[in-house]
């Protein structure tokens, strides 16, 4: 999780420079998941050729659904997003997942809530503080905050021009609707991942089926501009490599894994790591302004989000130590049958 990061920093500076020469989103995220497609396919068909499930229609139908919630929802909510904002304020609304993919957990049954522990507490007090972090970002923006490195720097060439407050607010609707999207994927391959144990096969339907959406998408939003399929040869080709074959295809087969034996919130929880490299290393590369209000509501955020993982881990910790107590005595019952089963094979030889 912590190697996926850093993949996903890459995406988010790449993408906005490619979203700056005016590579439309819809296309792109048609492109990106194509090569997800393309470079993961060859490695579920040599793979999994013995050990992959029957596809039944709901296997099939769940595939769809995230399909449509990964490639197509969140993709293209997020590059929307991404346009209008900055790649740092971005990757810190991308930090409400966490929050959310406990509240759908927990609306699923797959986490428990119980108000009289503390582990609990923690955990709904911690997703309240996300979302206001969240919400703060949103609504204020303040001052800009000057870095030692980035005063003496002035904006390239390939940097847009600065958003407006109502773009910003615009940016930020699009960054919530694409984390919520984000979110219940989560949860549903978690899901799907319980019928359909092939993790990529399963990553490389997902991305077909989303790049199949998400074409039918992009005929109906480009239709008027068919330039905007031509991708060249450079930074919008790279874009769409980078962002599928890292972002799309490895992303999703390693998410997989994790989920698989740590559940969705364990997997969401690494995103404040991708905020800090994607804030620094935007402020070299494309002299990105950083504001007060990005930095209060980022703390607000990765406390929340940190309180949220505190109960996990003091949740999954007391998990463990009920299952140890109870092992010795389930350990006994066994021995205790094993012998009476002994004791009843010998009655006949002793009668006899």
């Amino acid at each position: 999780m912590v190697s996926l990061q850093f993949g996903y920093t890459g995406m988010n500076i790449i993408t906005k420079v490619s979203l700056n020469h005016g590579m439309s989103h819809y296309v792109l995220v048609v492109y990106r998941h194509a090569f997800a497609t393309l470079s993961i396919a060859p490695f579920a068909l040599f793979f999994e050729r013995k050990v992959r499930p029957t596809m039944t229609f709901s296997i099939f139908l769940q595939i769809f659904v995230l399909g449509l919630l990964g490639p197509v929802i969140d993709q293209n909510f997020y590059y929307a997003g991404l346009k209008f904002t900055s790649p740092t304020f971005s990757c810190a609304m991308s930090n409400m997942l966490p929050a959310m993919t406990f509240v759908m957990a927990v609306l699923f049954r797959m986490e428990k809530v119980n108000m009289k522990k503390v582990i609990y507490q923690a955990k709904v007090v911690g997703t309240l503080v996300t979302v206001a972090g969240a919400m703060l970002m949103t609504l204020y923006k303040g001052p800009i905050v000057e870095l030692v490195w980035s005063k003496k720097m002035h904006p390239q060439g390939t940097v847009a021009v600065e958003a407006d407050d109502k773009d910003w607010v615009k940016g930020s609707i699009f960054l919530i609707i694409a984390t919520l999207a984000w979110a219940s994927l989560f949860v549903l391959q978690a899901a799907t991942l319980k019928k359909y144990a092939a993790q990529l096969s399963l990553t490389t339907l997902v991305c077909f089926m989303g790049t199949l959406q998400a074409i039918v998408v992009a005929l109906v939003m480009e239709r008027k501009k068919p330039t905007a399929w031509n991708i060249g040869l450079y930074t919008n080709l790279l874009a769409a490599a980078y962002a599928g074959i890292v972002t799309s295809g490895i992303a999703y087969y390693m998410q997989g894994l994790v989920i698989e034996k740590k559940g969705p919130v364990f997997a969401s929880a690494f995103s404040p790591l991708m905020m800090i490299i994607v804030a620094v290393i935007g402020s070299f590369v494309l002299a990105e302004k950083i504001y007060m209000g990005g930095v209060l509501g980022g703390v607000l955020i990765v406390g929340g989000l940190y309180s949220v993982l505190w109960g996990k881990y003091r949740e999954n910790k007391e998990r463990k130590e009920k299952e140890a107590m109870s092992l010795p005595v389930a350990v006994k019952d066994e021995v205790l049958e094993v012998d009476k089963m002994e004791i009843e094979k010998e009655k006949p030889a002793a009668e006899a």
